[in-house]
């Protein structure tokens, strides 16, 4: 299976916090599974943390892409079909992560790990 982990996902499970829910925590280290990591989670992790939302856990550049790699997770940049496909989307959701992550998910054919229901207006398949 090929998945995109939301941000609280992949914050979630470097952290190995408990609100991870079982599903999430199988697939996620089985080596039969590609496990993604957006750009646009380093984006959001920033503005959560320059908003006072999150502790300074992955504080840069470097930090977020030492988290990926220890873990093994490849990374999914944002290209221009992207940005296109997400400001496209229906307005069910106006939040410009989800609605990233959303559009990834669609044209790289992933299923997002999210226990976000907002997906659901987007119509996508997630494992959680």
């Amino acid at each position: 299976m090929r998945l995109l982990l939301d941000t609280h996902a992949l914050l979630w499970w470097s952290a190995g916090d408990p609100q991870l829910n079982a599903a999430a925590r199988e697939a996620i280290p089985d080596r039969r599974n590609e496990i993604w990591v957006s750009a646009a989670s380093a984006w959001e992790i920033a503005a959560q943390q320059r908003l006072g939302k999150l502790p300074p856990l992955a504080a840069d550049a470097k930090a977020f892409g030492h988290l990926r790699a220890a873990a093994g997770f490849e990374l999914l940049p944002v290209s221009v079909a992207d940005a296109w496909q997400a400001g496209a989307m229906a307005d069910a959701n106006r939040d410009p992560f989800d609605r990233m992550l959303a559009a990834q998910s669609e044209i790289e054919q992933l299923v997002p790990v999210t226990r976000d229901p907002a997906f659901a207006a987007f119509q996508t398949h997630t494992l959680w």
